[in-house]
């Protein structure tokens, strides 16, 4: 899933108004978006503001926890091949306009995520309560793509549809 993508999905539900400045900065590459947002820019935005009302927004928070998120694991999995390959794909990375997708996230790499934007949320002069809220939607956002859990309890795909567990009828013909 594209950090984008995320992103606009879940300031349309803890921000909606600032659907406006989400599509501002998809004009722009991944790398500028990412500049302007996090302050290096340098100038006035083209949006009509600058950092100093960028600062207090949702959308810098997502986008820029969700980018340094893809971009570990991005690193992470290439730390596990082998010293070539991992060079290749680097390189590969630094060409790309784009920041690596995010994969389906584990528990503990969602609790990373959501306590990077309770921390992100909380520099950017964000209350604590609309920290949470933001933190629990990109969190919610992010579990649509994960893998189910897999207890040992976990319903099967056939017990789901049979409550004494069952599986599906026979179907006569």
């Amino acid at each position: 899933m594209r950090v984008r993508t995320v992103v606009r999905e879940v300031v349309a539900v803890v921000a909606p108004a600032e659907l406006v400045l989400v599509d501002g900065f998809a004009r722009f590459d991944d790398a500028t978006a990412l500049r302007r947002l996090s302050g290096r820019g340098g100038r006035r935005e083209p949006l009509g503001f600058g950092l100093g009302e960028v600062a207090a927004l949702v959308t810098p928070v997502v986008w820029l926890v969700l980018d340094q998120t893809a971009r570990k694991l991005a690193e992470s999995a290439a730390d596990g091949t082998a010293r070539g390959v991992r060079r290749l794909l680097r390189k590969a990375l630094r060409r790309t306009e784009e920041p690596p997708a995010l994969p389906p996230l584990t528990a503990g790499q969602l609790a990373e995520v959501r306590a990077r934007v309770l921390e992100t949320a909380s520099h950017r002069g964000l209350p604590a309560e609309s920290a949470a809220a933001i933190a629990d939607a990109v969190v919610a956002r992010l579990v649509l793509d994960s893998p189910p859990p897999t207890p040992a309890s976990a319903p099967t795909p056939e017990s789901r549809d049979d409550p004494a567990g069952g599986g599906h009828a026979p179907v006569e013909s």
